[in-house]
């Protein structure tokens, strides 16, 4: 399968144009059958691949050329000047993305049969799921920046289509453009990188180029060389696909597109893609100390604001999109710390309880009729048991409690802030401090989604459990969620952390920066540390279940004495309104008054209606030369005649005038 690489995303391609074409004259179950196997098999065709890159291959890099795609000779010396193959690699950090991507991507389509059963555009929407499929497979695959920008502007169209997907409903398609154009501004960073990559190495491809970069010296404090612009443009890129400050606007108001799309896209793959690309592009990144910290203080950042937000939300999906930016600049933390393989190993327990909890909150809001306001919801956990207690264990994931997923790869995080060197300590305590404000909203929107007083009216909603087509998905997640994890969980023992190892052959042996620390001293440090960090998520759910369960009449309370920190929050920072006050309307503005109203209708259609109307007012006059009138026209050939005479003996006359004098 190695040797067929292209196969994993072909299929999901072919599924997509399938559906596309002929998927609208077909019955459910026949447009069922194609998207599930086009995901399956290429899932089938992962996992084989996998099987031969460690057992066959030894886990050695597997890189192949397909073929030519975008080729300029270098006409004098011969060879290429200039070359981008639809070449396809596998390494331990591929292995990691593709089986996430297929994997988790499968689950969200079997669920997707149910959530979507009763939804017109069925057919157009698992198009667009396998298309999204078949791009991130190719991002994930790529061996060439060239190609994995093919791949990541693709899951750009895709998410635009997706969130877009009710296309009738205004708030959805201004969704999908506000995440297509947000987005563009980010791409535009990582185009001027890759130019700039090319500009200084000469190629693309990820072997020659970071082969060529390794040997370069770093850039330290206050060096602006190659590396750190570049790394700061592909950064820009990330920060757009991955939403992180300033550029995460979008992610929360892609809510609008239907359930599973939240959780395939925007908590699972496409907005991991941006530390997908800083961890491939660790080499640049590492040899410039300024992007490095810029990559951990935007994440820290990002992780800490997005956390504050999701404090007071209302809207069940609306949490999880503040959490999925909290979440991802986790991830970003790892990176720049250095800490490659814990900000992958976060991605991916991430992708297991973030998918289980977006979709175990589509199945709360199909079991309530649609409803997402939790202050519409209370008492739940009766009614619908199965995706409570798997709403339930996801929530214990991405709080952080042991043994789950999340306890490990976010401690993994946390202990690389702490033994950073310098400037690792503020790092860590906002990380931990977020870590406790994870705990809390999290356990607060499960305290007021099924616990509590029941706040809807039983005669217009009739709570039921969701069908098996979505519990499935939901419950192999929960599995994940607690298994995901345990790769790392010899260490805690003094043993390998396995997924750490796994990934050295990618990122090398991980610095640690404890300097002379014996490795008891240091596994003592990140046993207390991860004390820390659970007596953080137990206070954090403590004090939720004392809010919302024990005094529900507390919150309004303390809203009403913080009313200005509680506006604030509720409204995001009203960082859309200043971007519409400081971006959008001048913009506006600019493009109405002077691109639109002066340059286009005055300057370029006045300059061209200014050329028909003086074509037809001459041709008016010339038309008013034809009277009929005979004696009219005798006149006009005499003086037609005159002035030929004149043409005719002009030069004798001027000749005559000249003798005379």
């Amino acid at each position: 399968m190695l040797d067929h690489l292209w196969i994993i995303p072909l299929l999901p391609l072919l599924g997509a144009a399938t559906n596309g074409l002929f998927g609208k004259n077909w019955p459910n179950k026949v447009v069922n059958g194609v998207a599930l196997n086009a995901t399956g098999f290429s899932f089938l065709a992962a996992l084989e691949a996998v099987r031969e890159f460690i057992y066959v291959r030894n886990q050695e890099l597997f890189r192949k050329e397909f073929f030519d795609w975008i080729v300029i000779p270098n006409l004098v010396s011969g060879g290429n000047l200039f070359r981008a193959g639809f070449d396809l690699q596998m390494d331990q950090l591929t292995v990691v993305m593709v089986l996430v991507v297929t994997g988790v991507g499968f689950l969200i389509h079997i669920y997707s049969t149910g959530y979507m059963a009763h939804e017109g555009g069925y057919y157009r929407f698992f198009s667009y799921l396998n298309l999204f499929m078949f791009f991130m497979l190719i991002l994930v695959l790529a061996a060439n920046y060239v190609l994995l920008f093919v791949g990541w502007e693709g899951v750009g169209l895709s998410s635009y289509l997706l969130i877009g997907f009710y296309f009738l409903k205004k708030s959805a398609s201004d969704a999908g453009k506000k995440a297509f154009i947000v987005n563009r501004i980010g791409d535009f960073g990582f185009m001027l990188g890759m130019f700039l990559l090319f500009k200084t190495f000469g190629t693309l491809d990820f072997t020659q180029l970071f082969a060529k970069a390794e040997p370069w010296s770093h850039e330290g404090w206050g060096q602006f060389g190659t590396f750190t612009v570049a790394c700061l443009l592909l950064f820009m890129g990330a920060c757009g696909k991955s939403a992180q400050l300033p550029l995460y606007v979008w992610l929360p108001d892609a809510m609008e597109g239907p359930t599973p799309v939240s959780a395939l896209i925007h908590a699972a793959t496409m907005v991991t893609a941006g530390v997908y690309v800083v961890a491939r592009s660790h080499i640049l990144f590492t040899h410039s100390e300024i992007a490095m910290v810029v990559v951990a203080v935007v994440g820290c950042a990002t992780a800490f604001f997005a956390a504050t937000i999701g404090l007071v939300q209302t809207d069940i999906k609306k949490v999880l999109a503040y959490s999925t930016v909290s979440q991802l600049g986790y991830m970003f933390l790892g990176c720049g710390v250095g800490a490659f393989g814990a900000g992958i190993f976060h991605l991916m327990t991430h992708a297991f309880f973030k998918a289980l909890l977006f979709l175990a909150a589509g199945s709360v809001i199909h079991a309530m009729g649609g409803e997402q306001n939790m202050l519409h919801m209370g008492g739940l956990s009766k009614k619908i048991k199965v995706t409570y207690w798997t709403m339930l264990i996801a929530t214990l994931a991405i709080a952080g409690f042991p043994p789950l997923a999340g306890f490990f790869s976010k401690d993994s995080i946390l202990y690389a802030a702490f033994i950073r060197e310098p400037g690792g300590h503020p790092l860590y305590i906002v990380g931990l401090l977020t870590a406790l404000l994870t705990s809390f909203y999290m356990f607060r929107l499960i305290f007021l989604t099924f616990h509590g007083q029941q706040r809807y009216d039983e005669h217009h909603v009739h709570v039921h459990e969701s069908p098996w087509s979505m519990l499935g998905p939901l419950a192999i997640l929960a599995v994940l969620s607690i298994v995901g994890g345990w790769m790392a969980a010899p260490s805690f023992w003094g043993g390998e952390d396995r997924f750490a190892s796994f990934l050295t052959p990618v990122f090398g042996v991980a610095h640690q920066a404890e300097g002379a620390m014996s490795e008891a001293a240091a596994h003592k440090l990140e046993l207390s540390l991860a004390f820390v960090a659970v007596v953080a998520a137990l206070i954090g759910l403590l004090t939720a279940f004392w809010l919302y369960l024990k005094q529900p009449g507390k919150p309004a309370e303390i809203a009403k004495s913080l009313k200005p920190i509680y506006t604030s929050l509720y409204n995001k920072y009203y960082v859309d309104e200043l971007y519409g006050a400081a971006i959008v309307k001048p913009l506006l503005a600019i493009s109405t008054n002077v691109l639109w109203k002066v340059i286009d209708v005055e300057a370029i259609d006045g300059t061209v209606n200014g050329i028909a109307h003086g074509a037809t007012a001459t041709g008016d006059v010339a038309r008013r030369t034809q009277s009929g009138n005979t004696r009219s026209y005798a006149v006009w050939v005499v003086i037609g005649a005159l002035a030929v005479l004149v043409i005719i003996f002009w030069p004798a006359i001027r000749a005559l005038a000249g003798g005379a004098q």
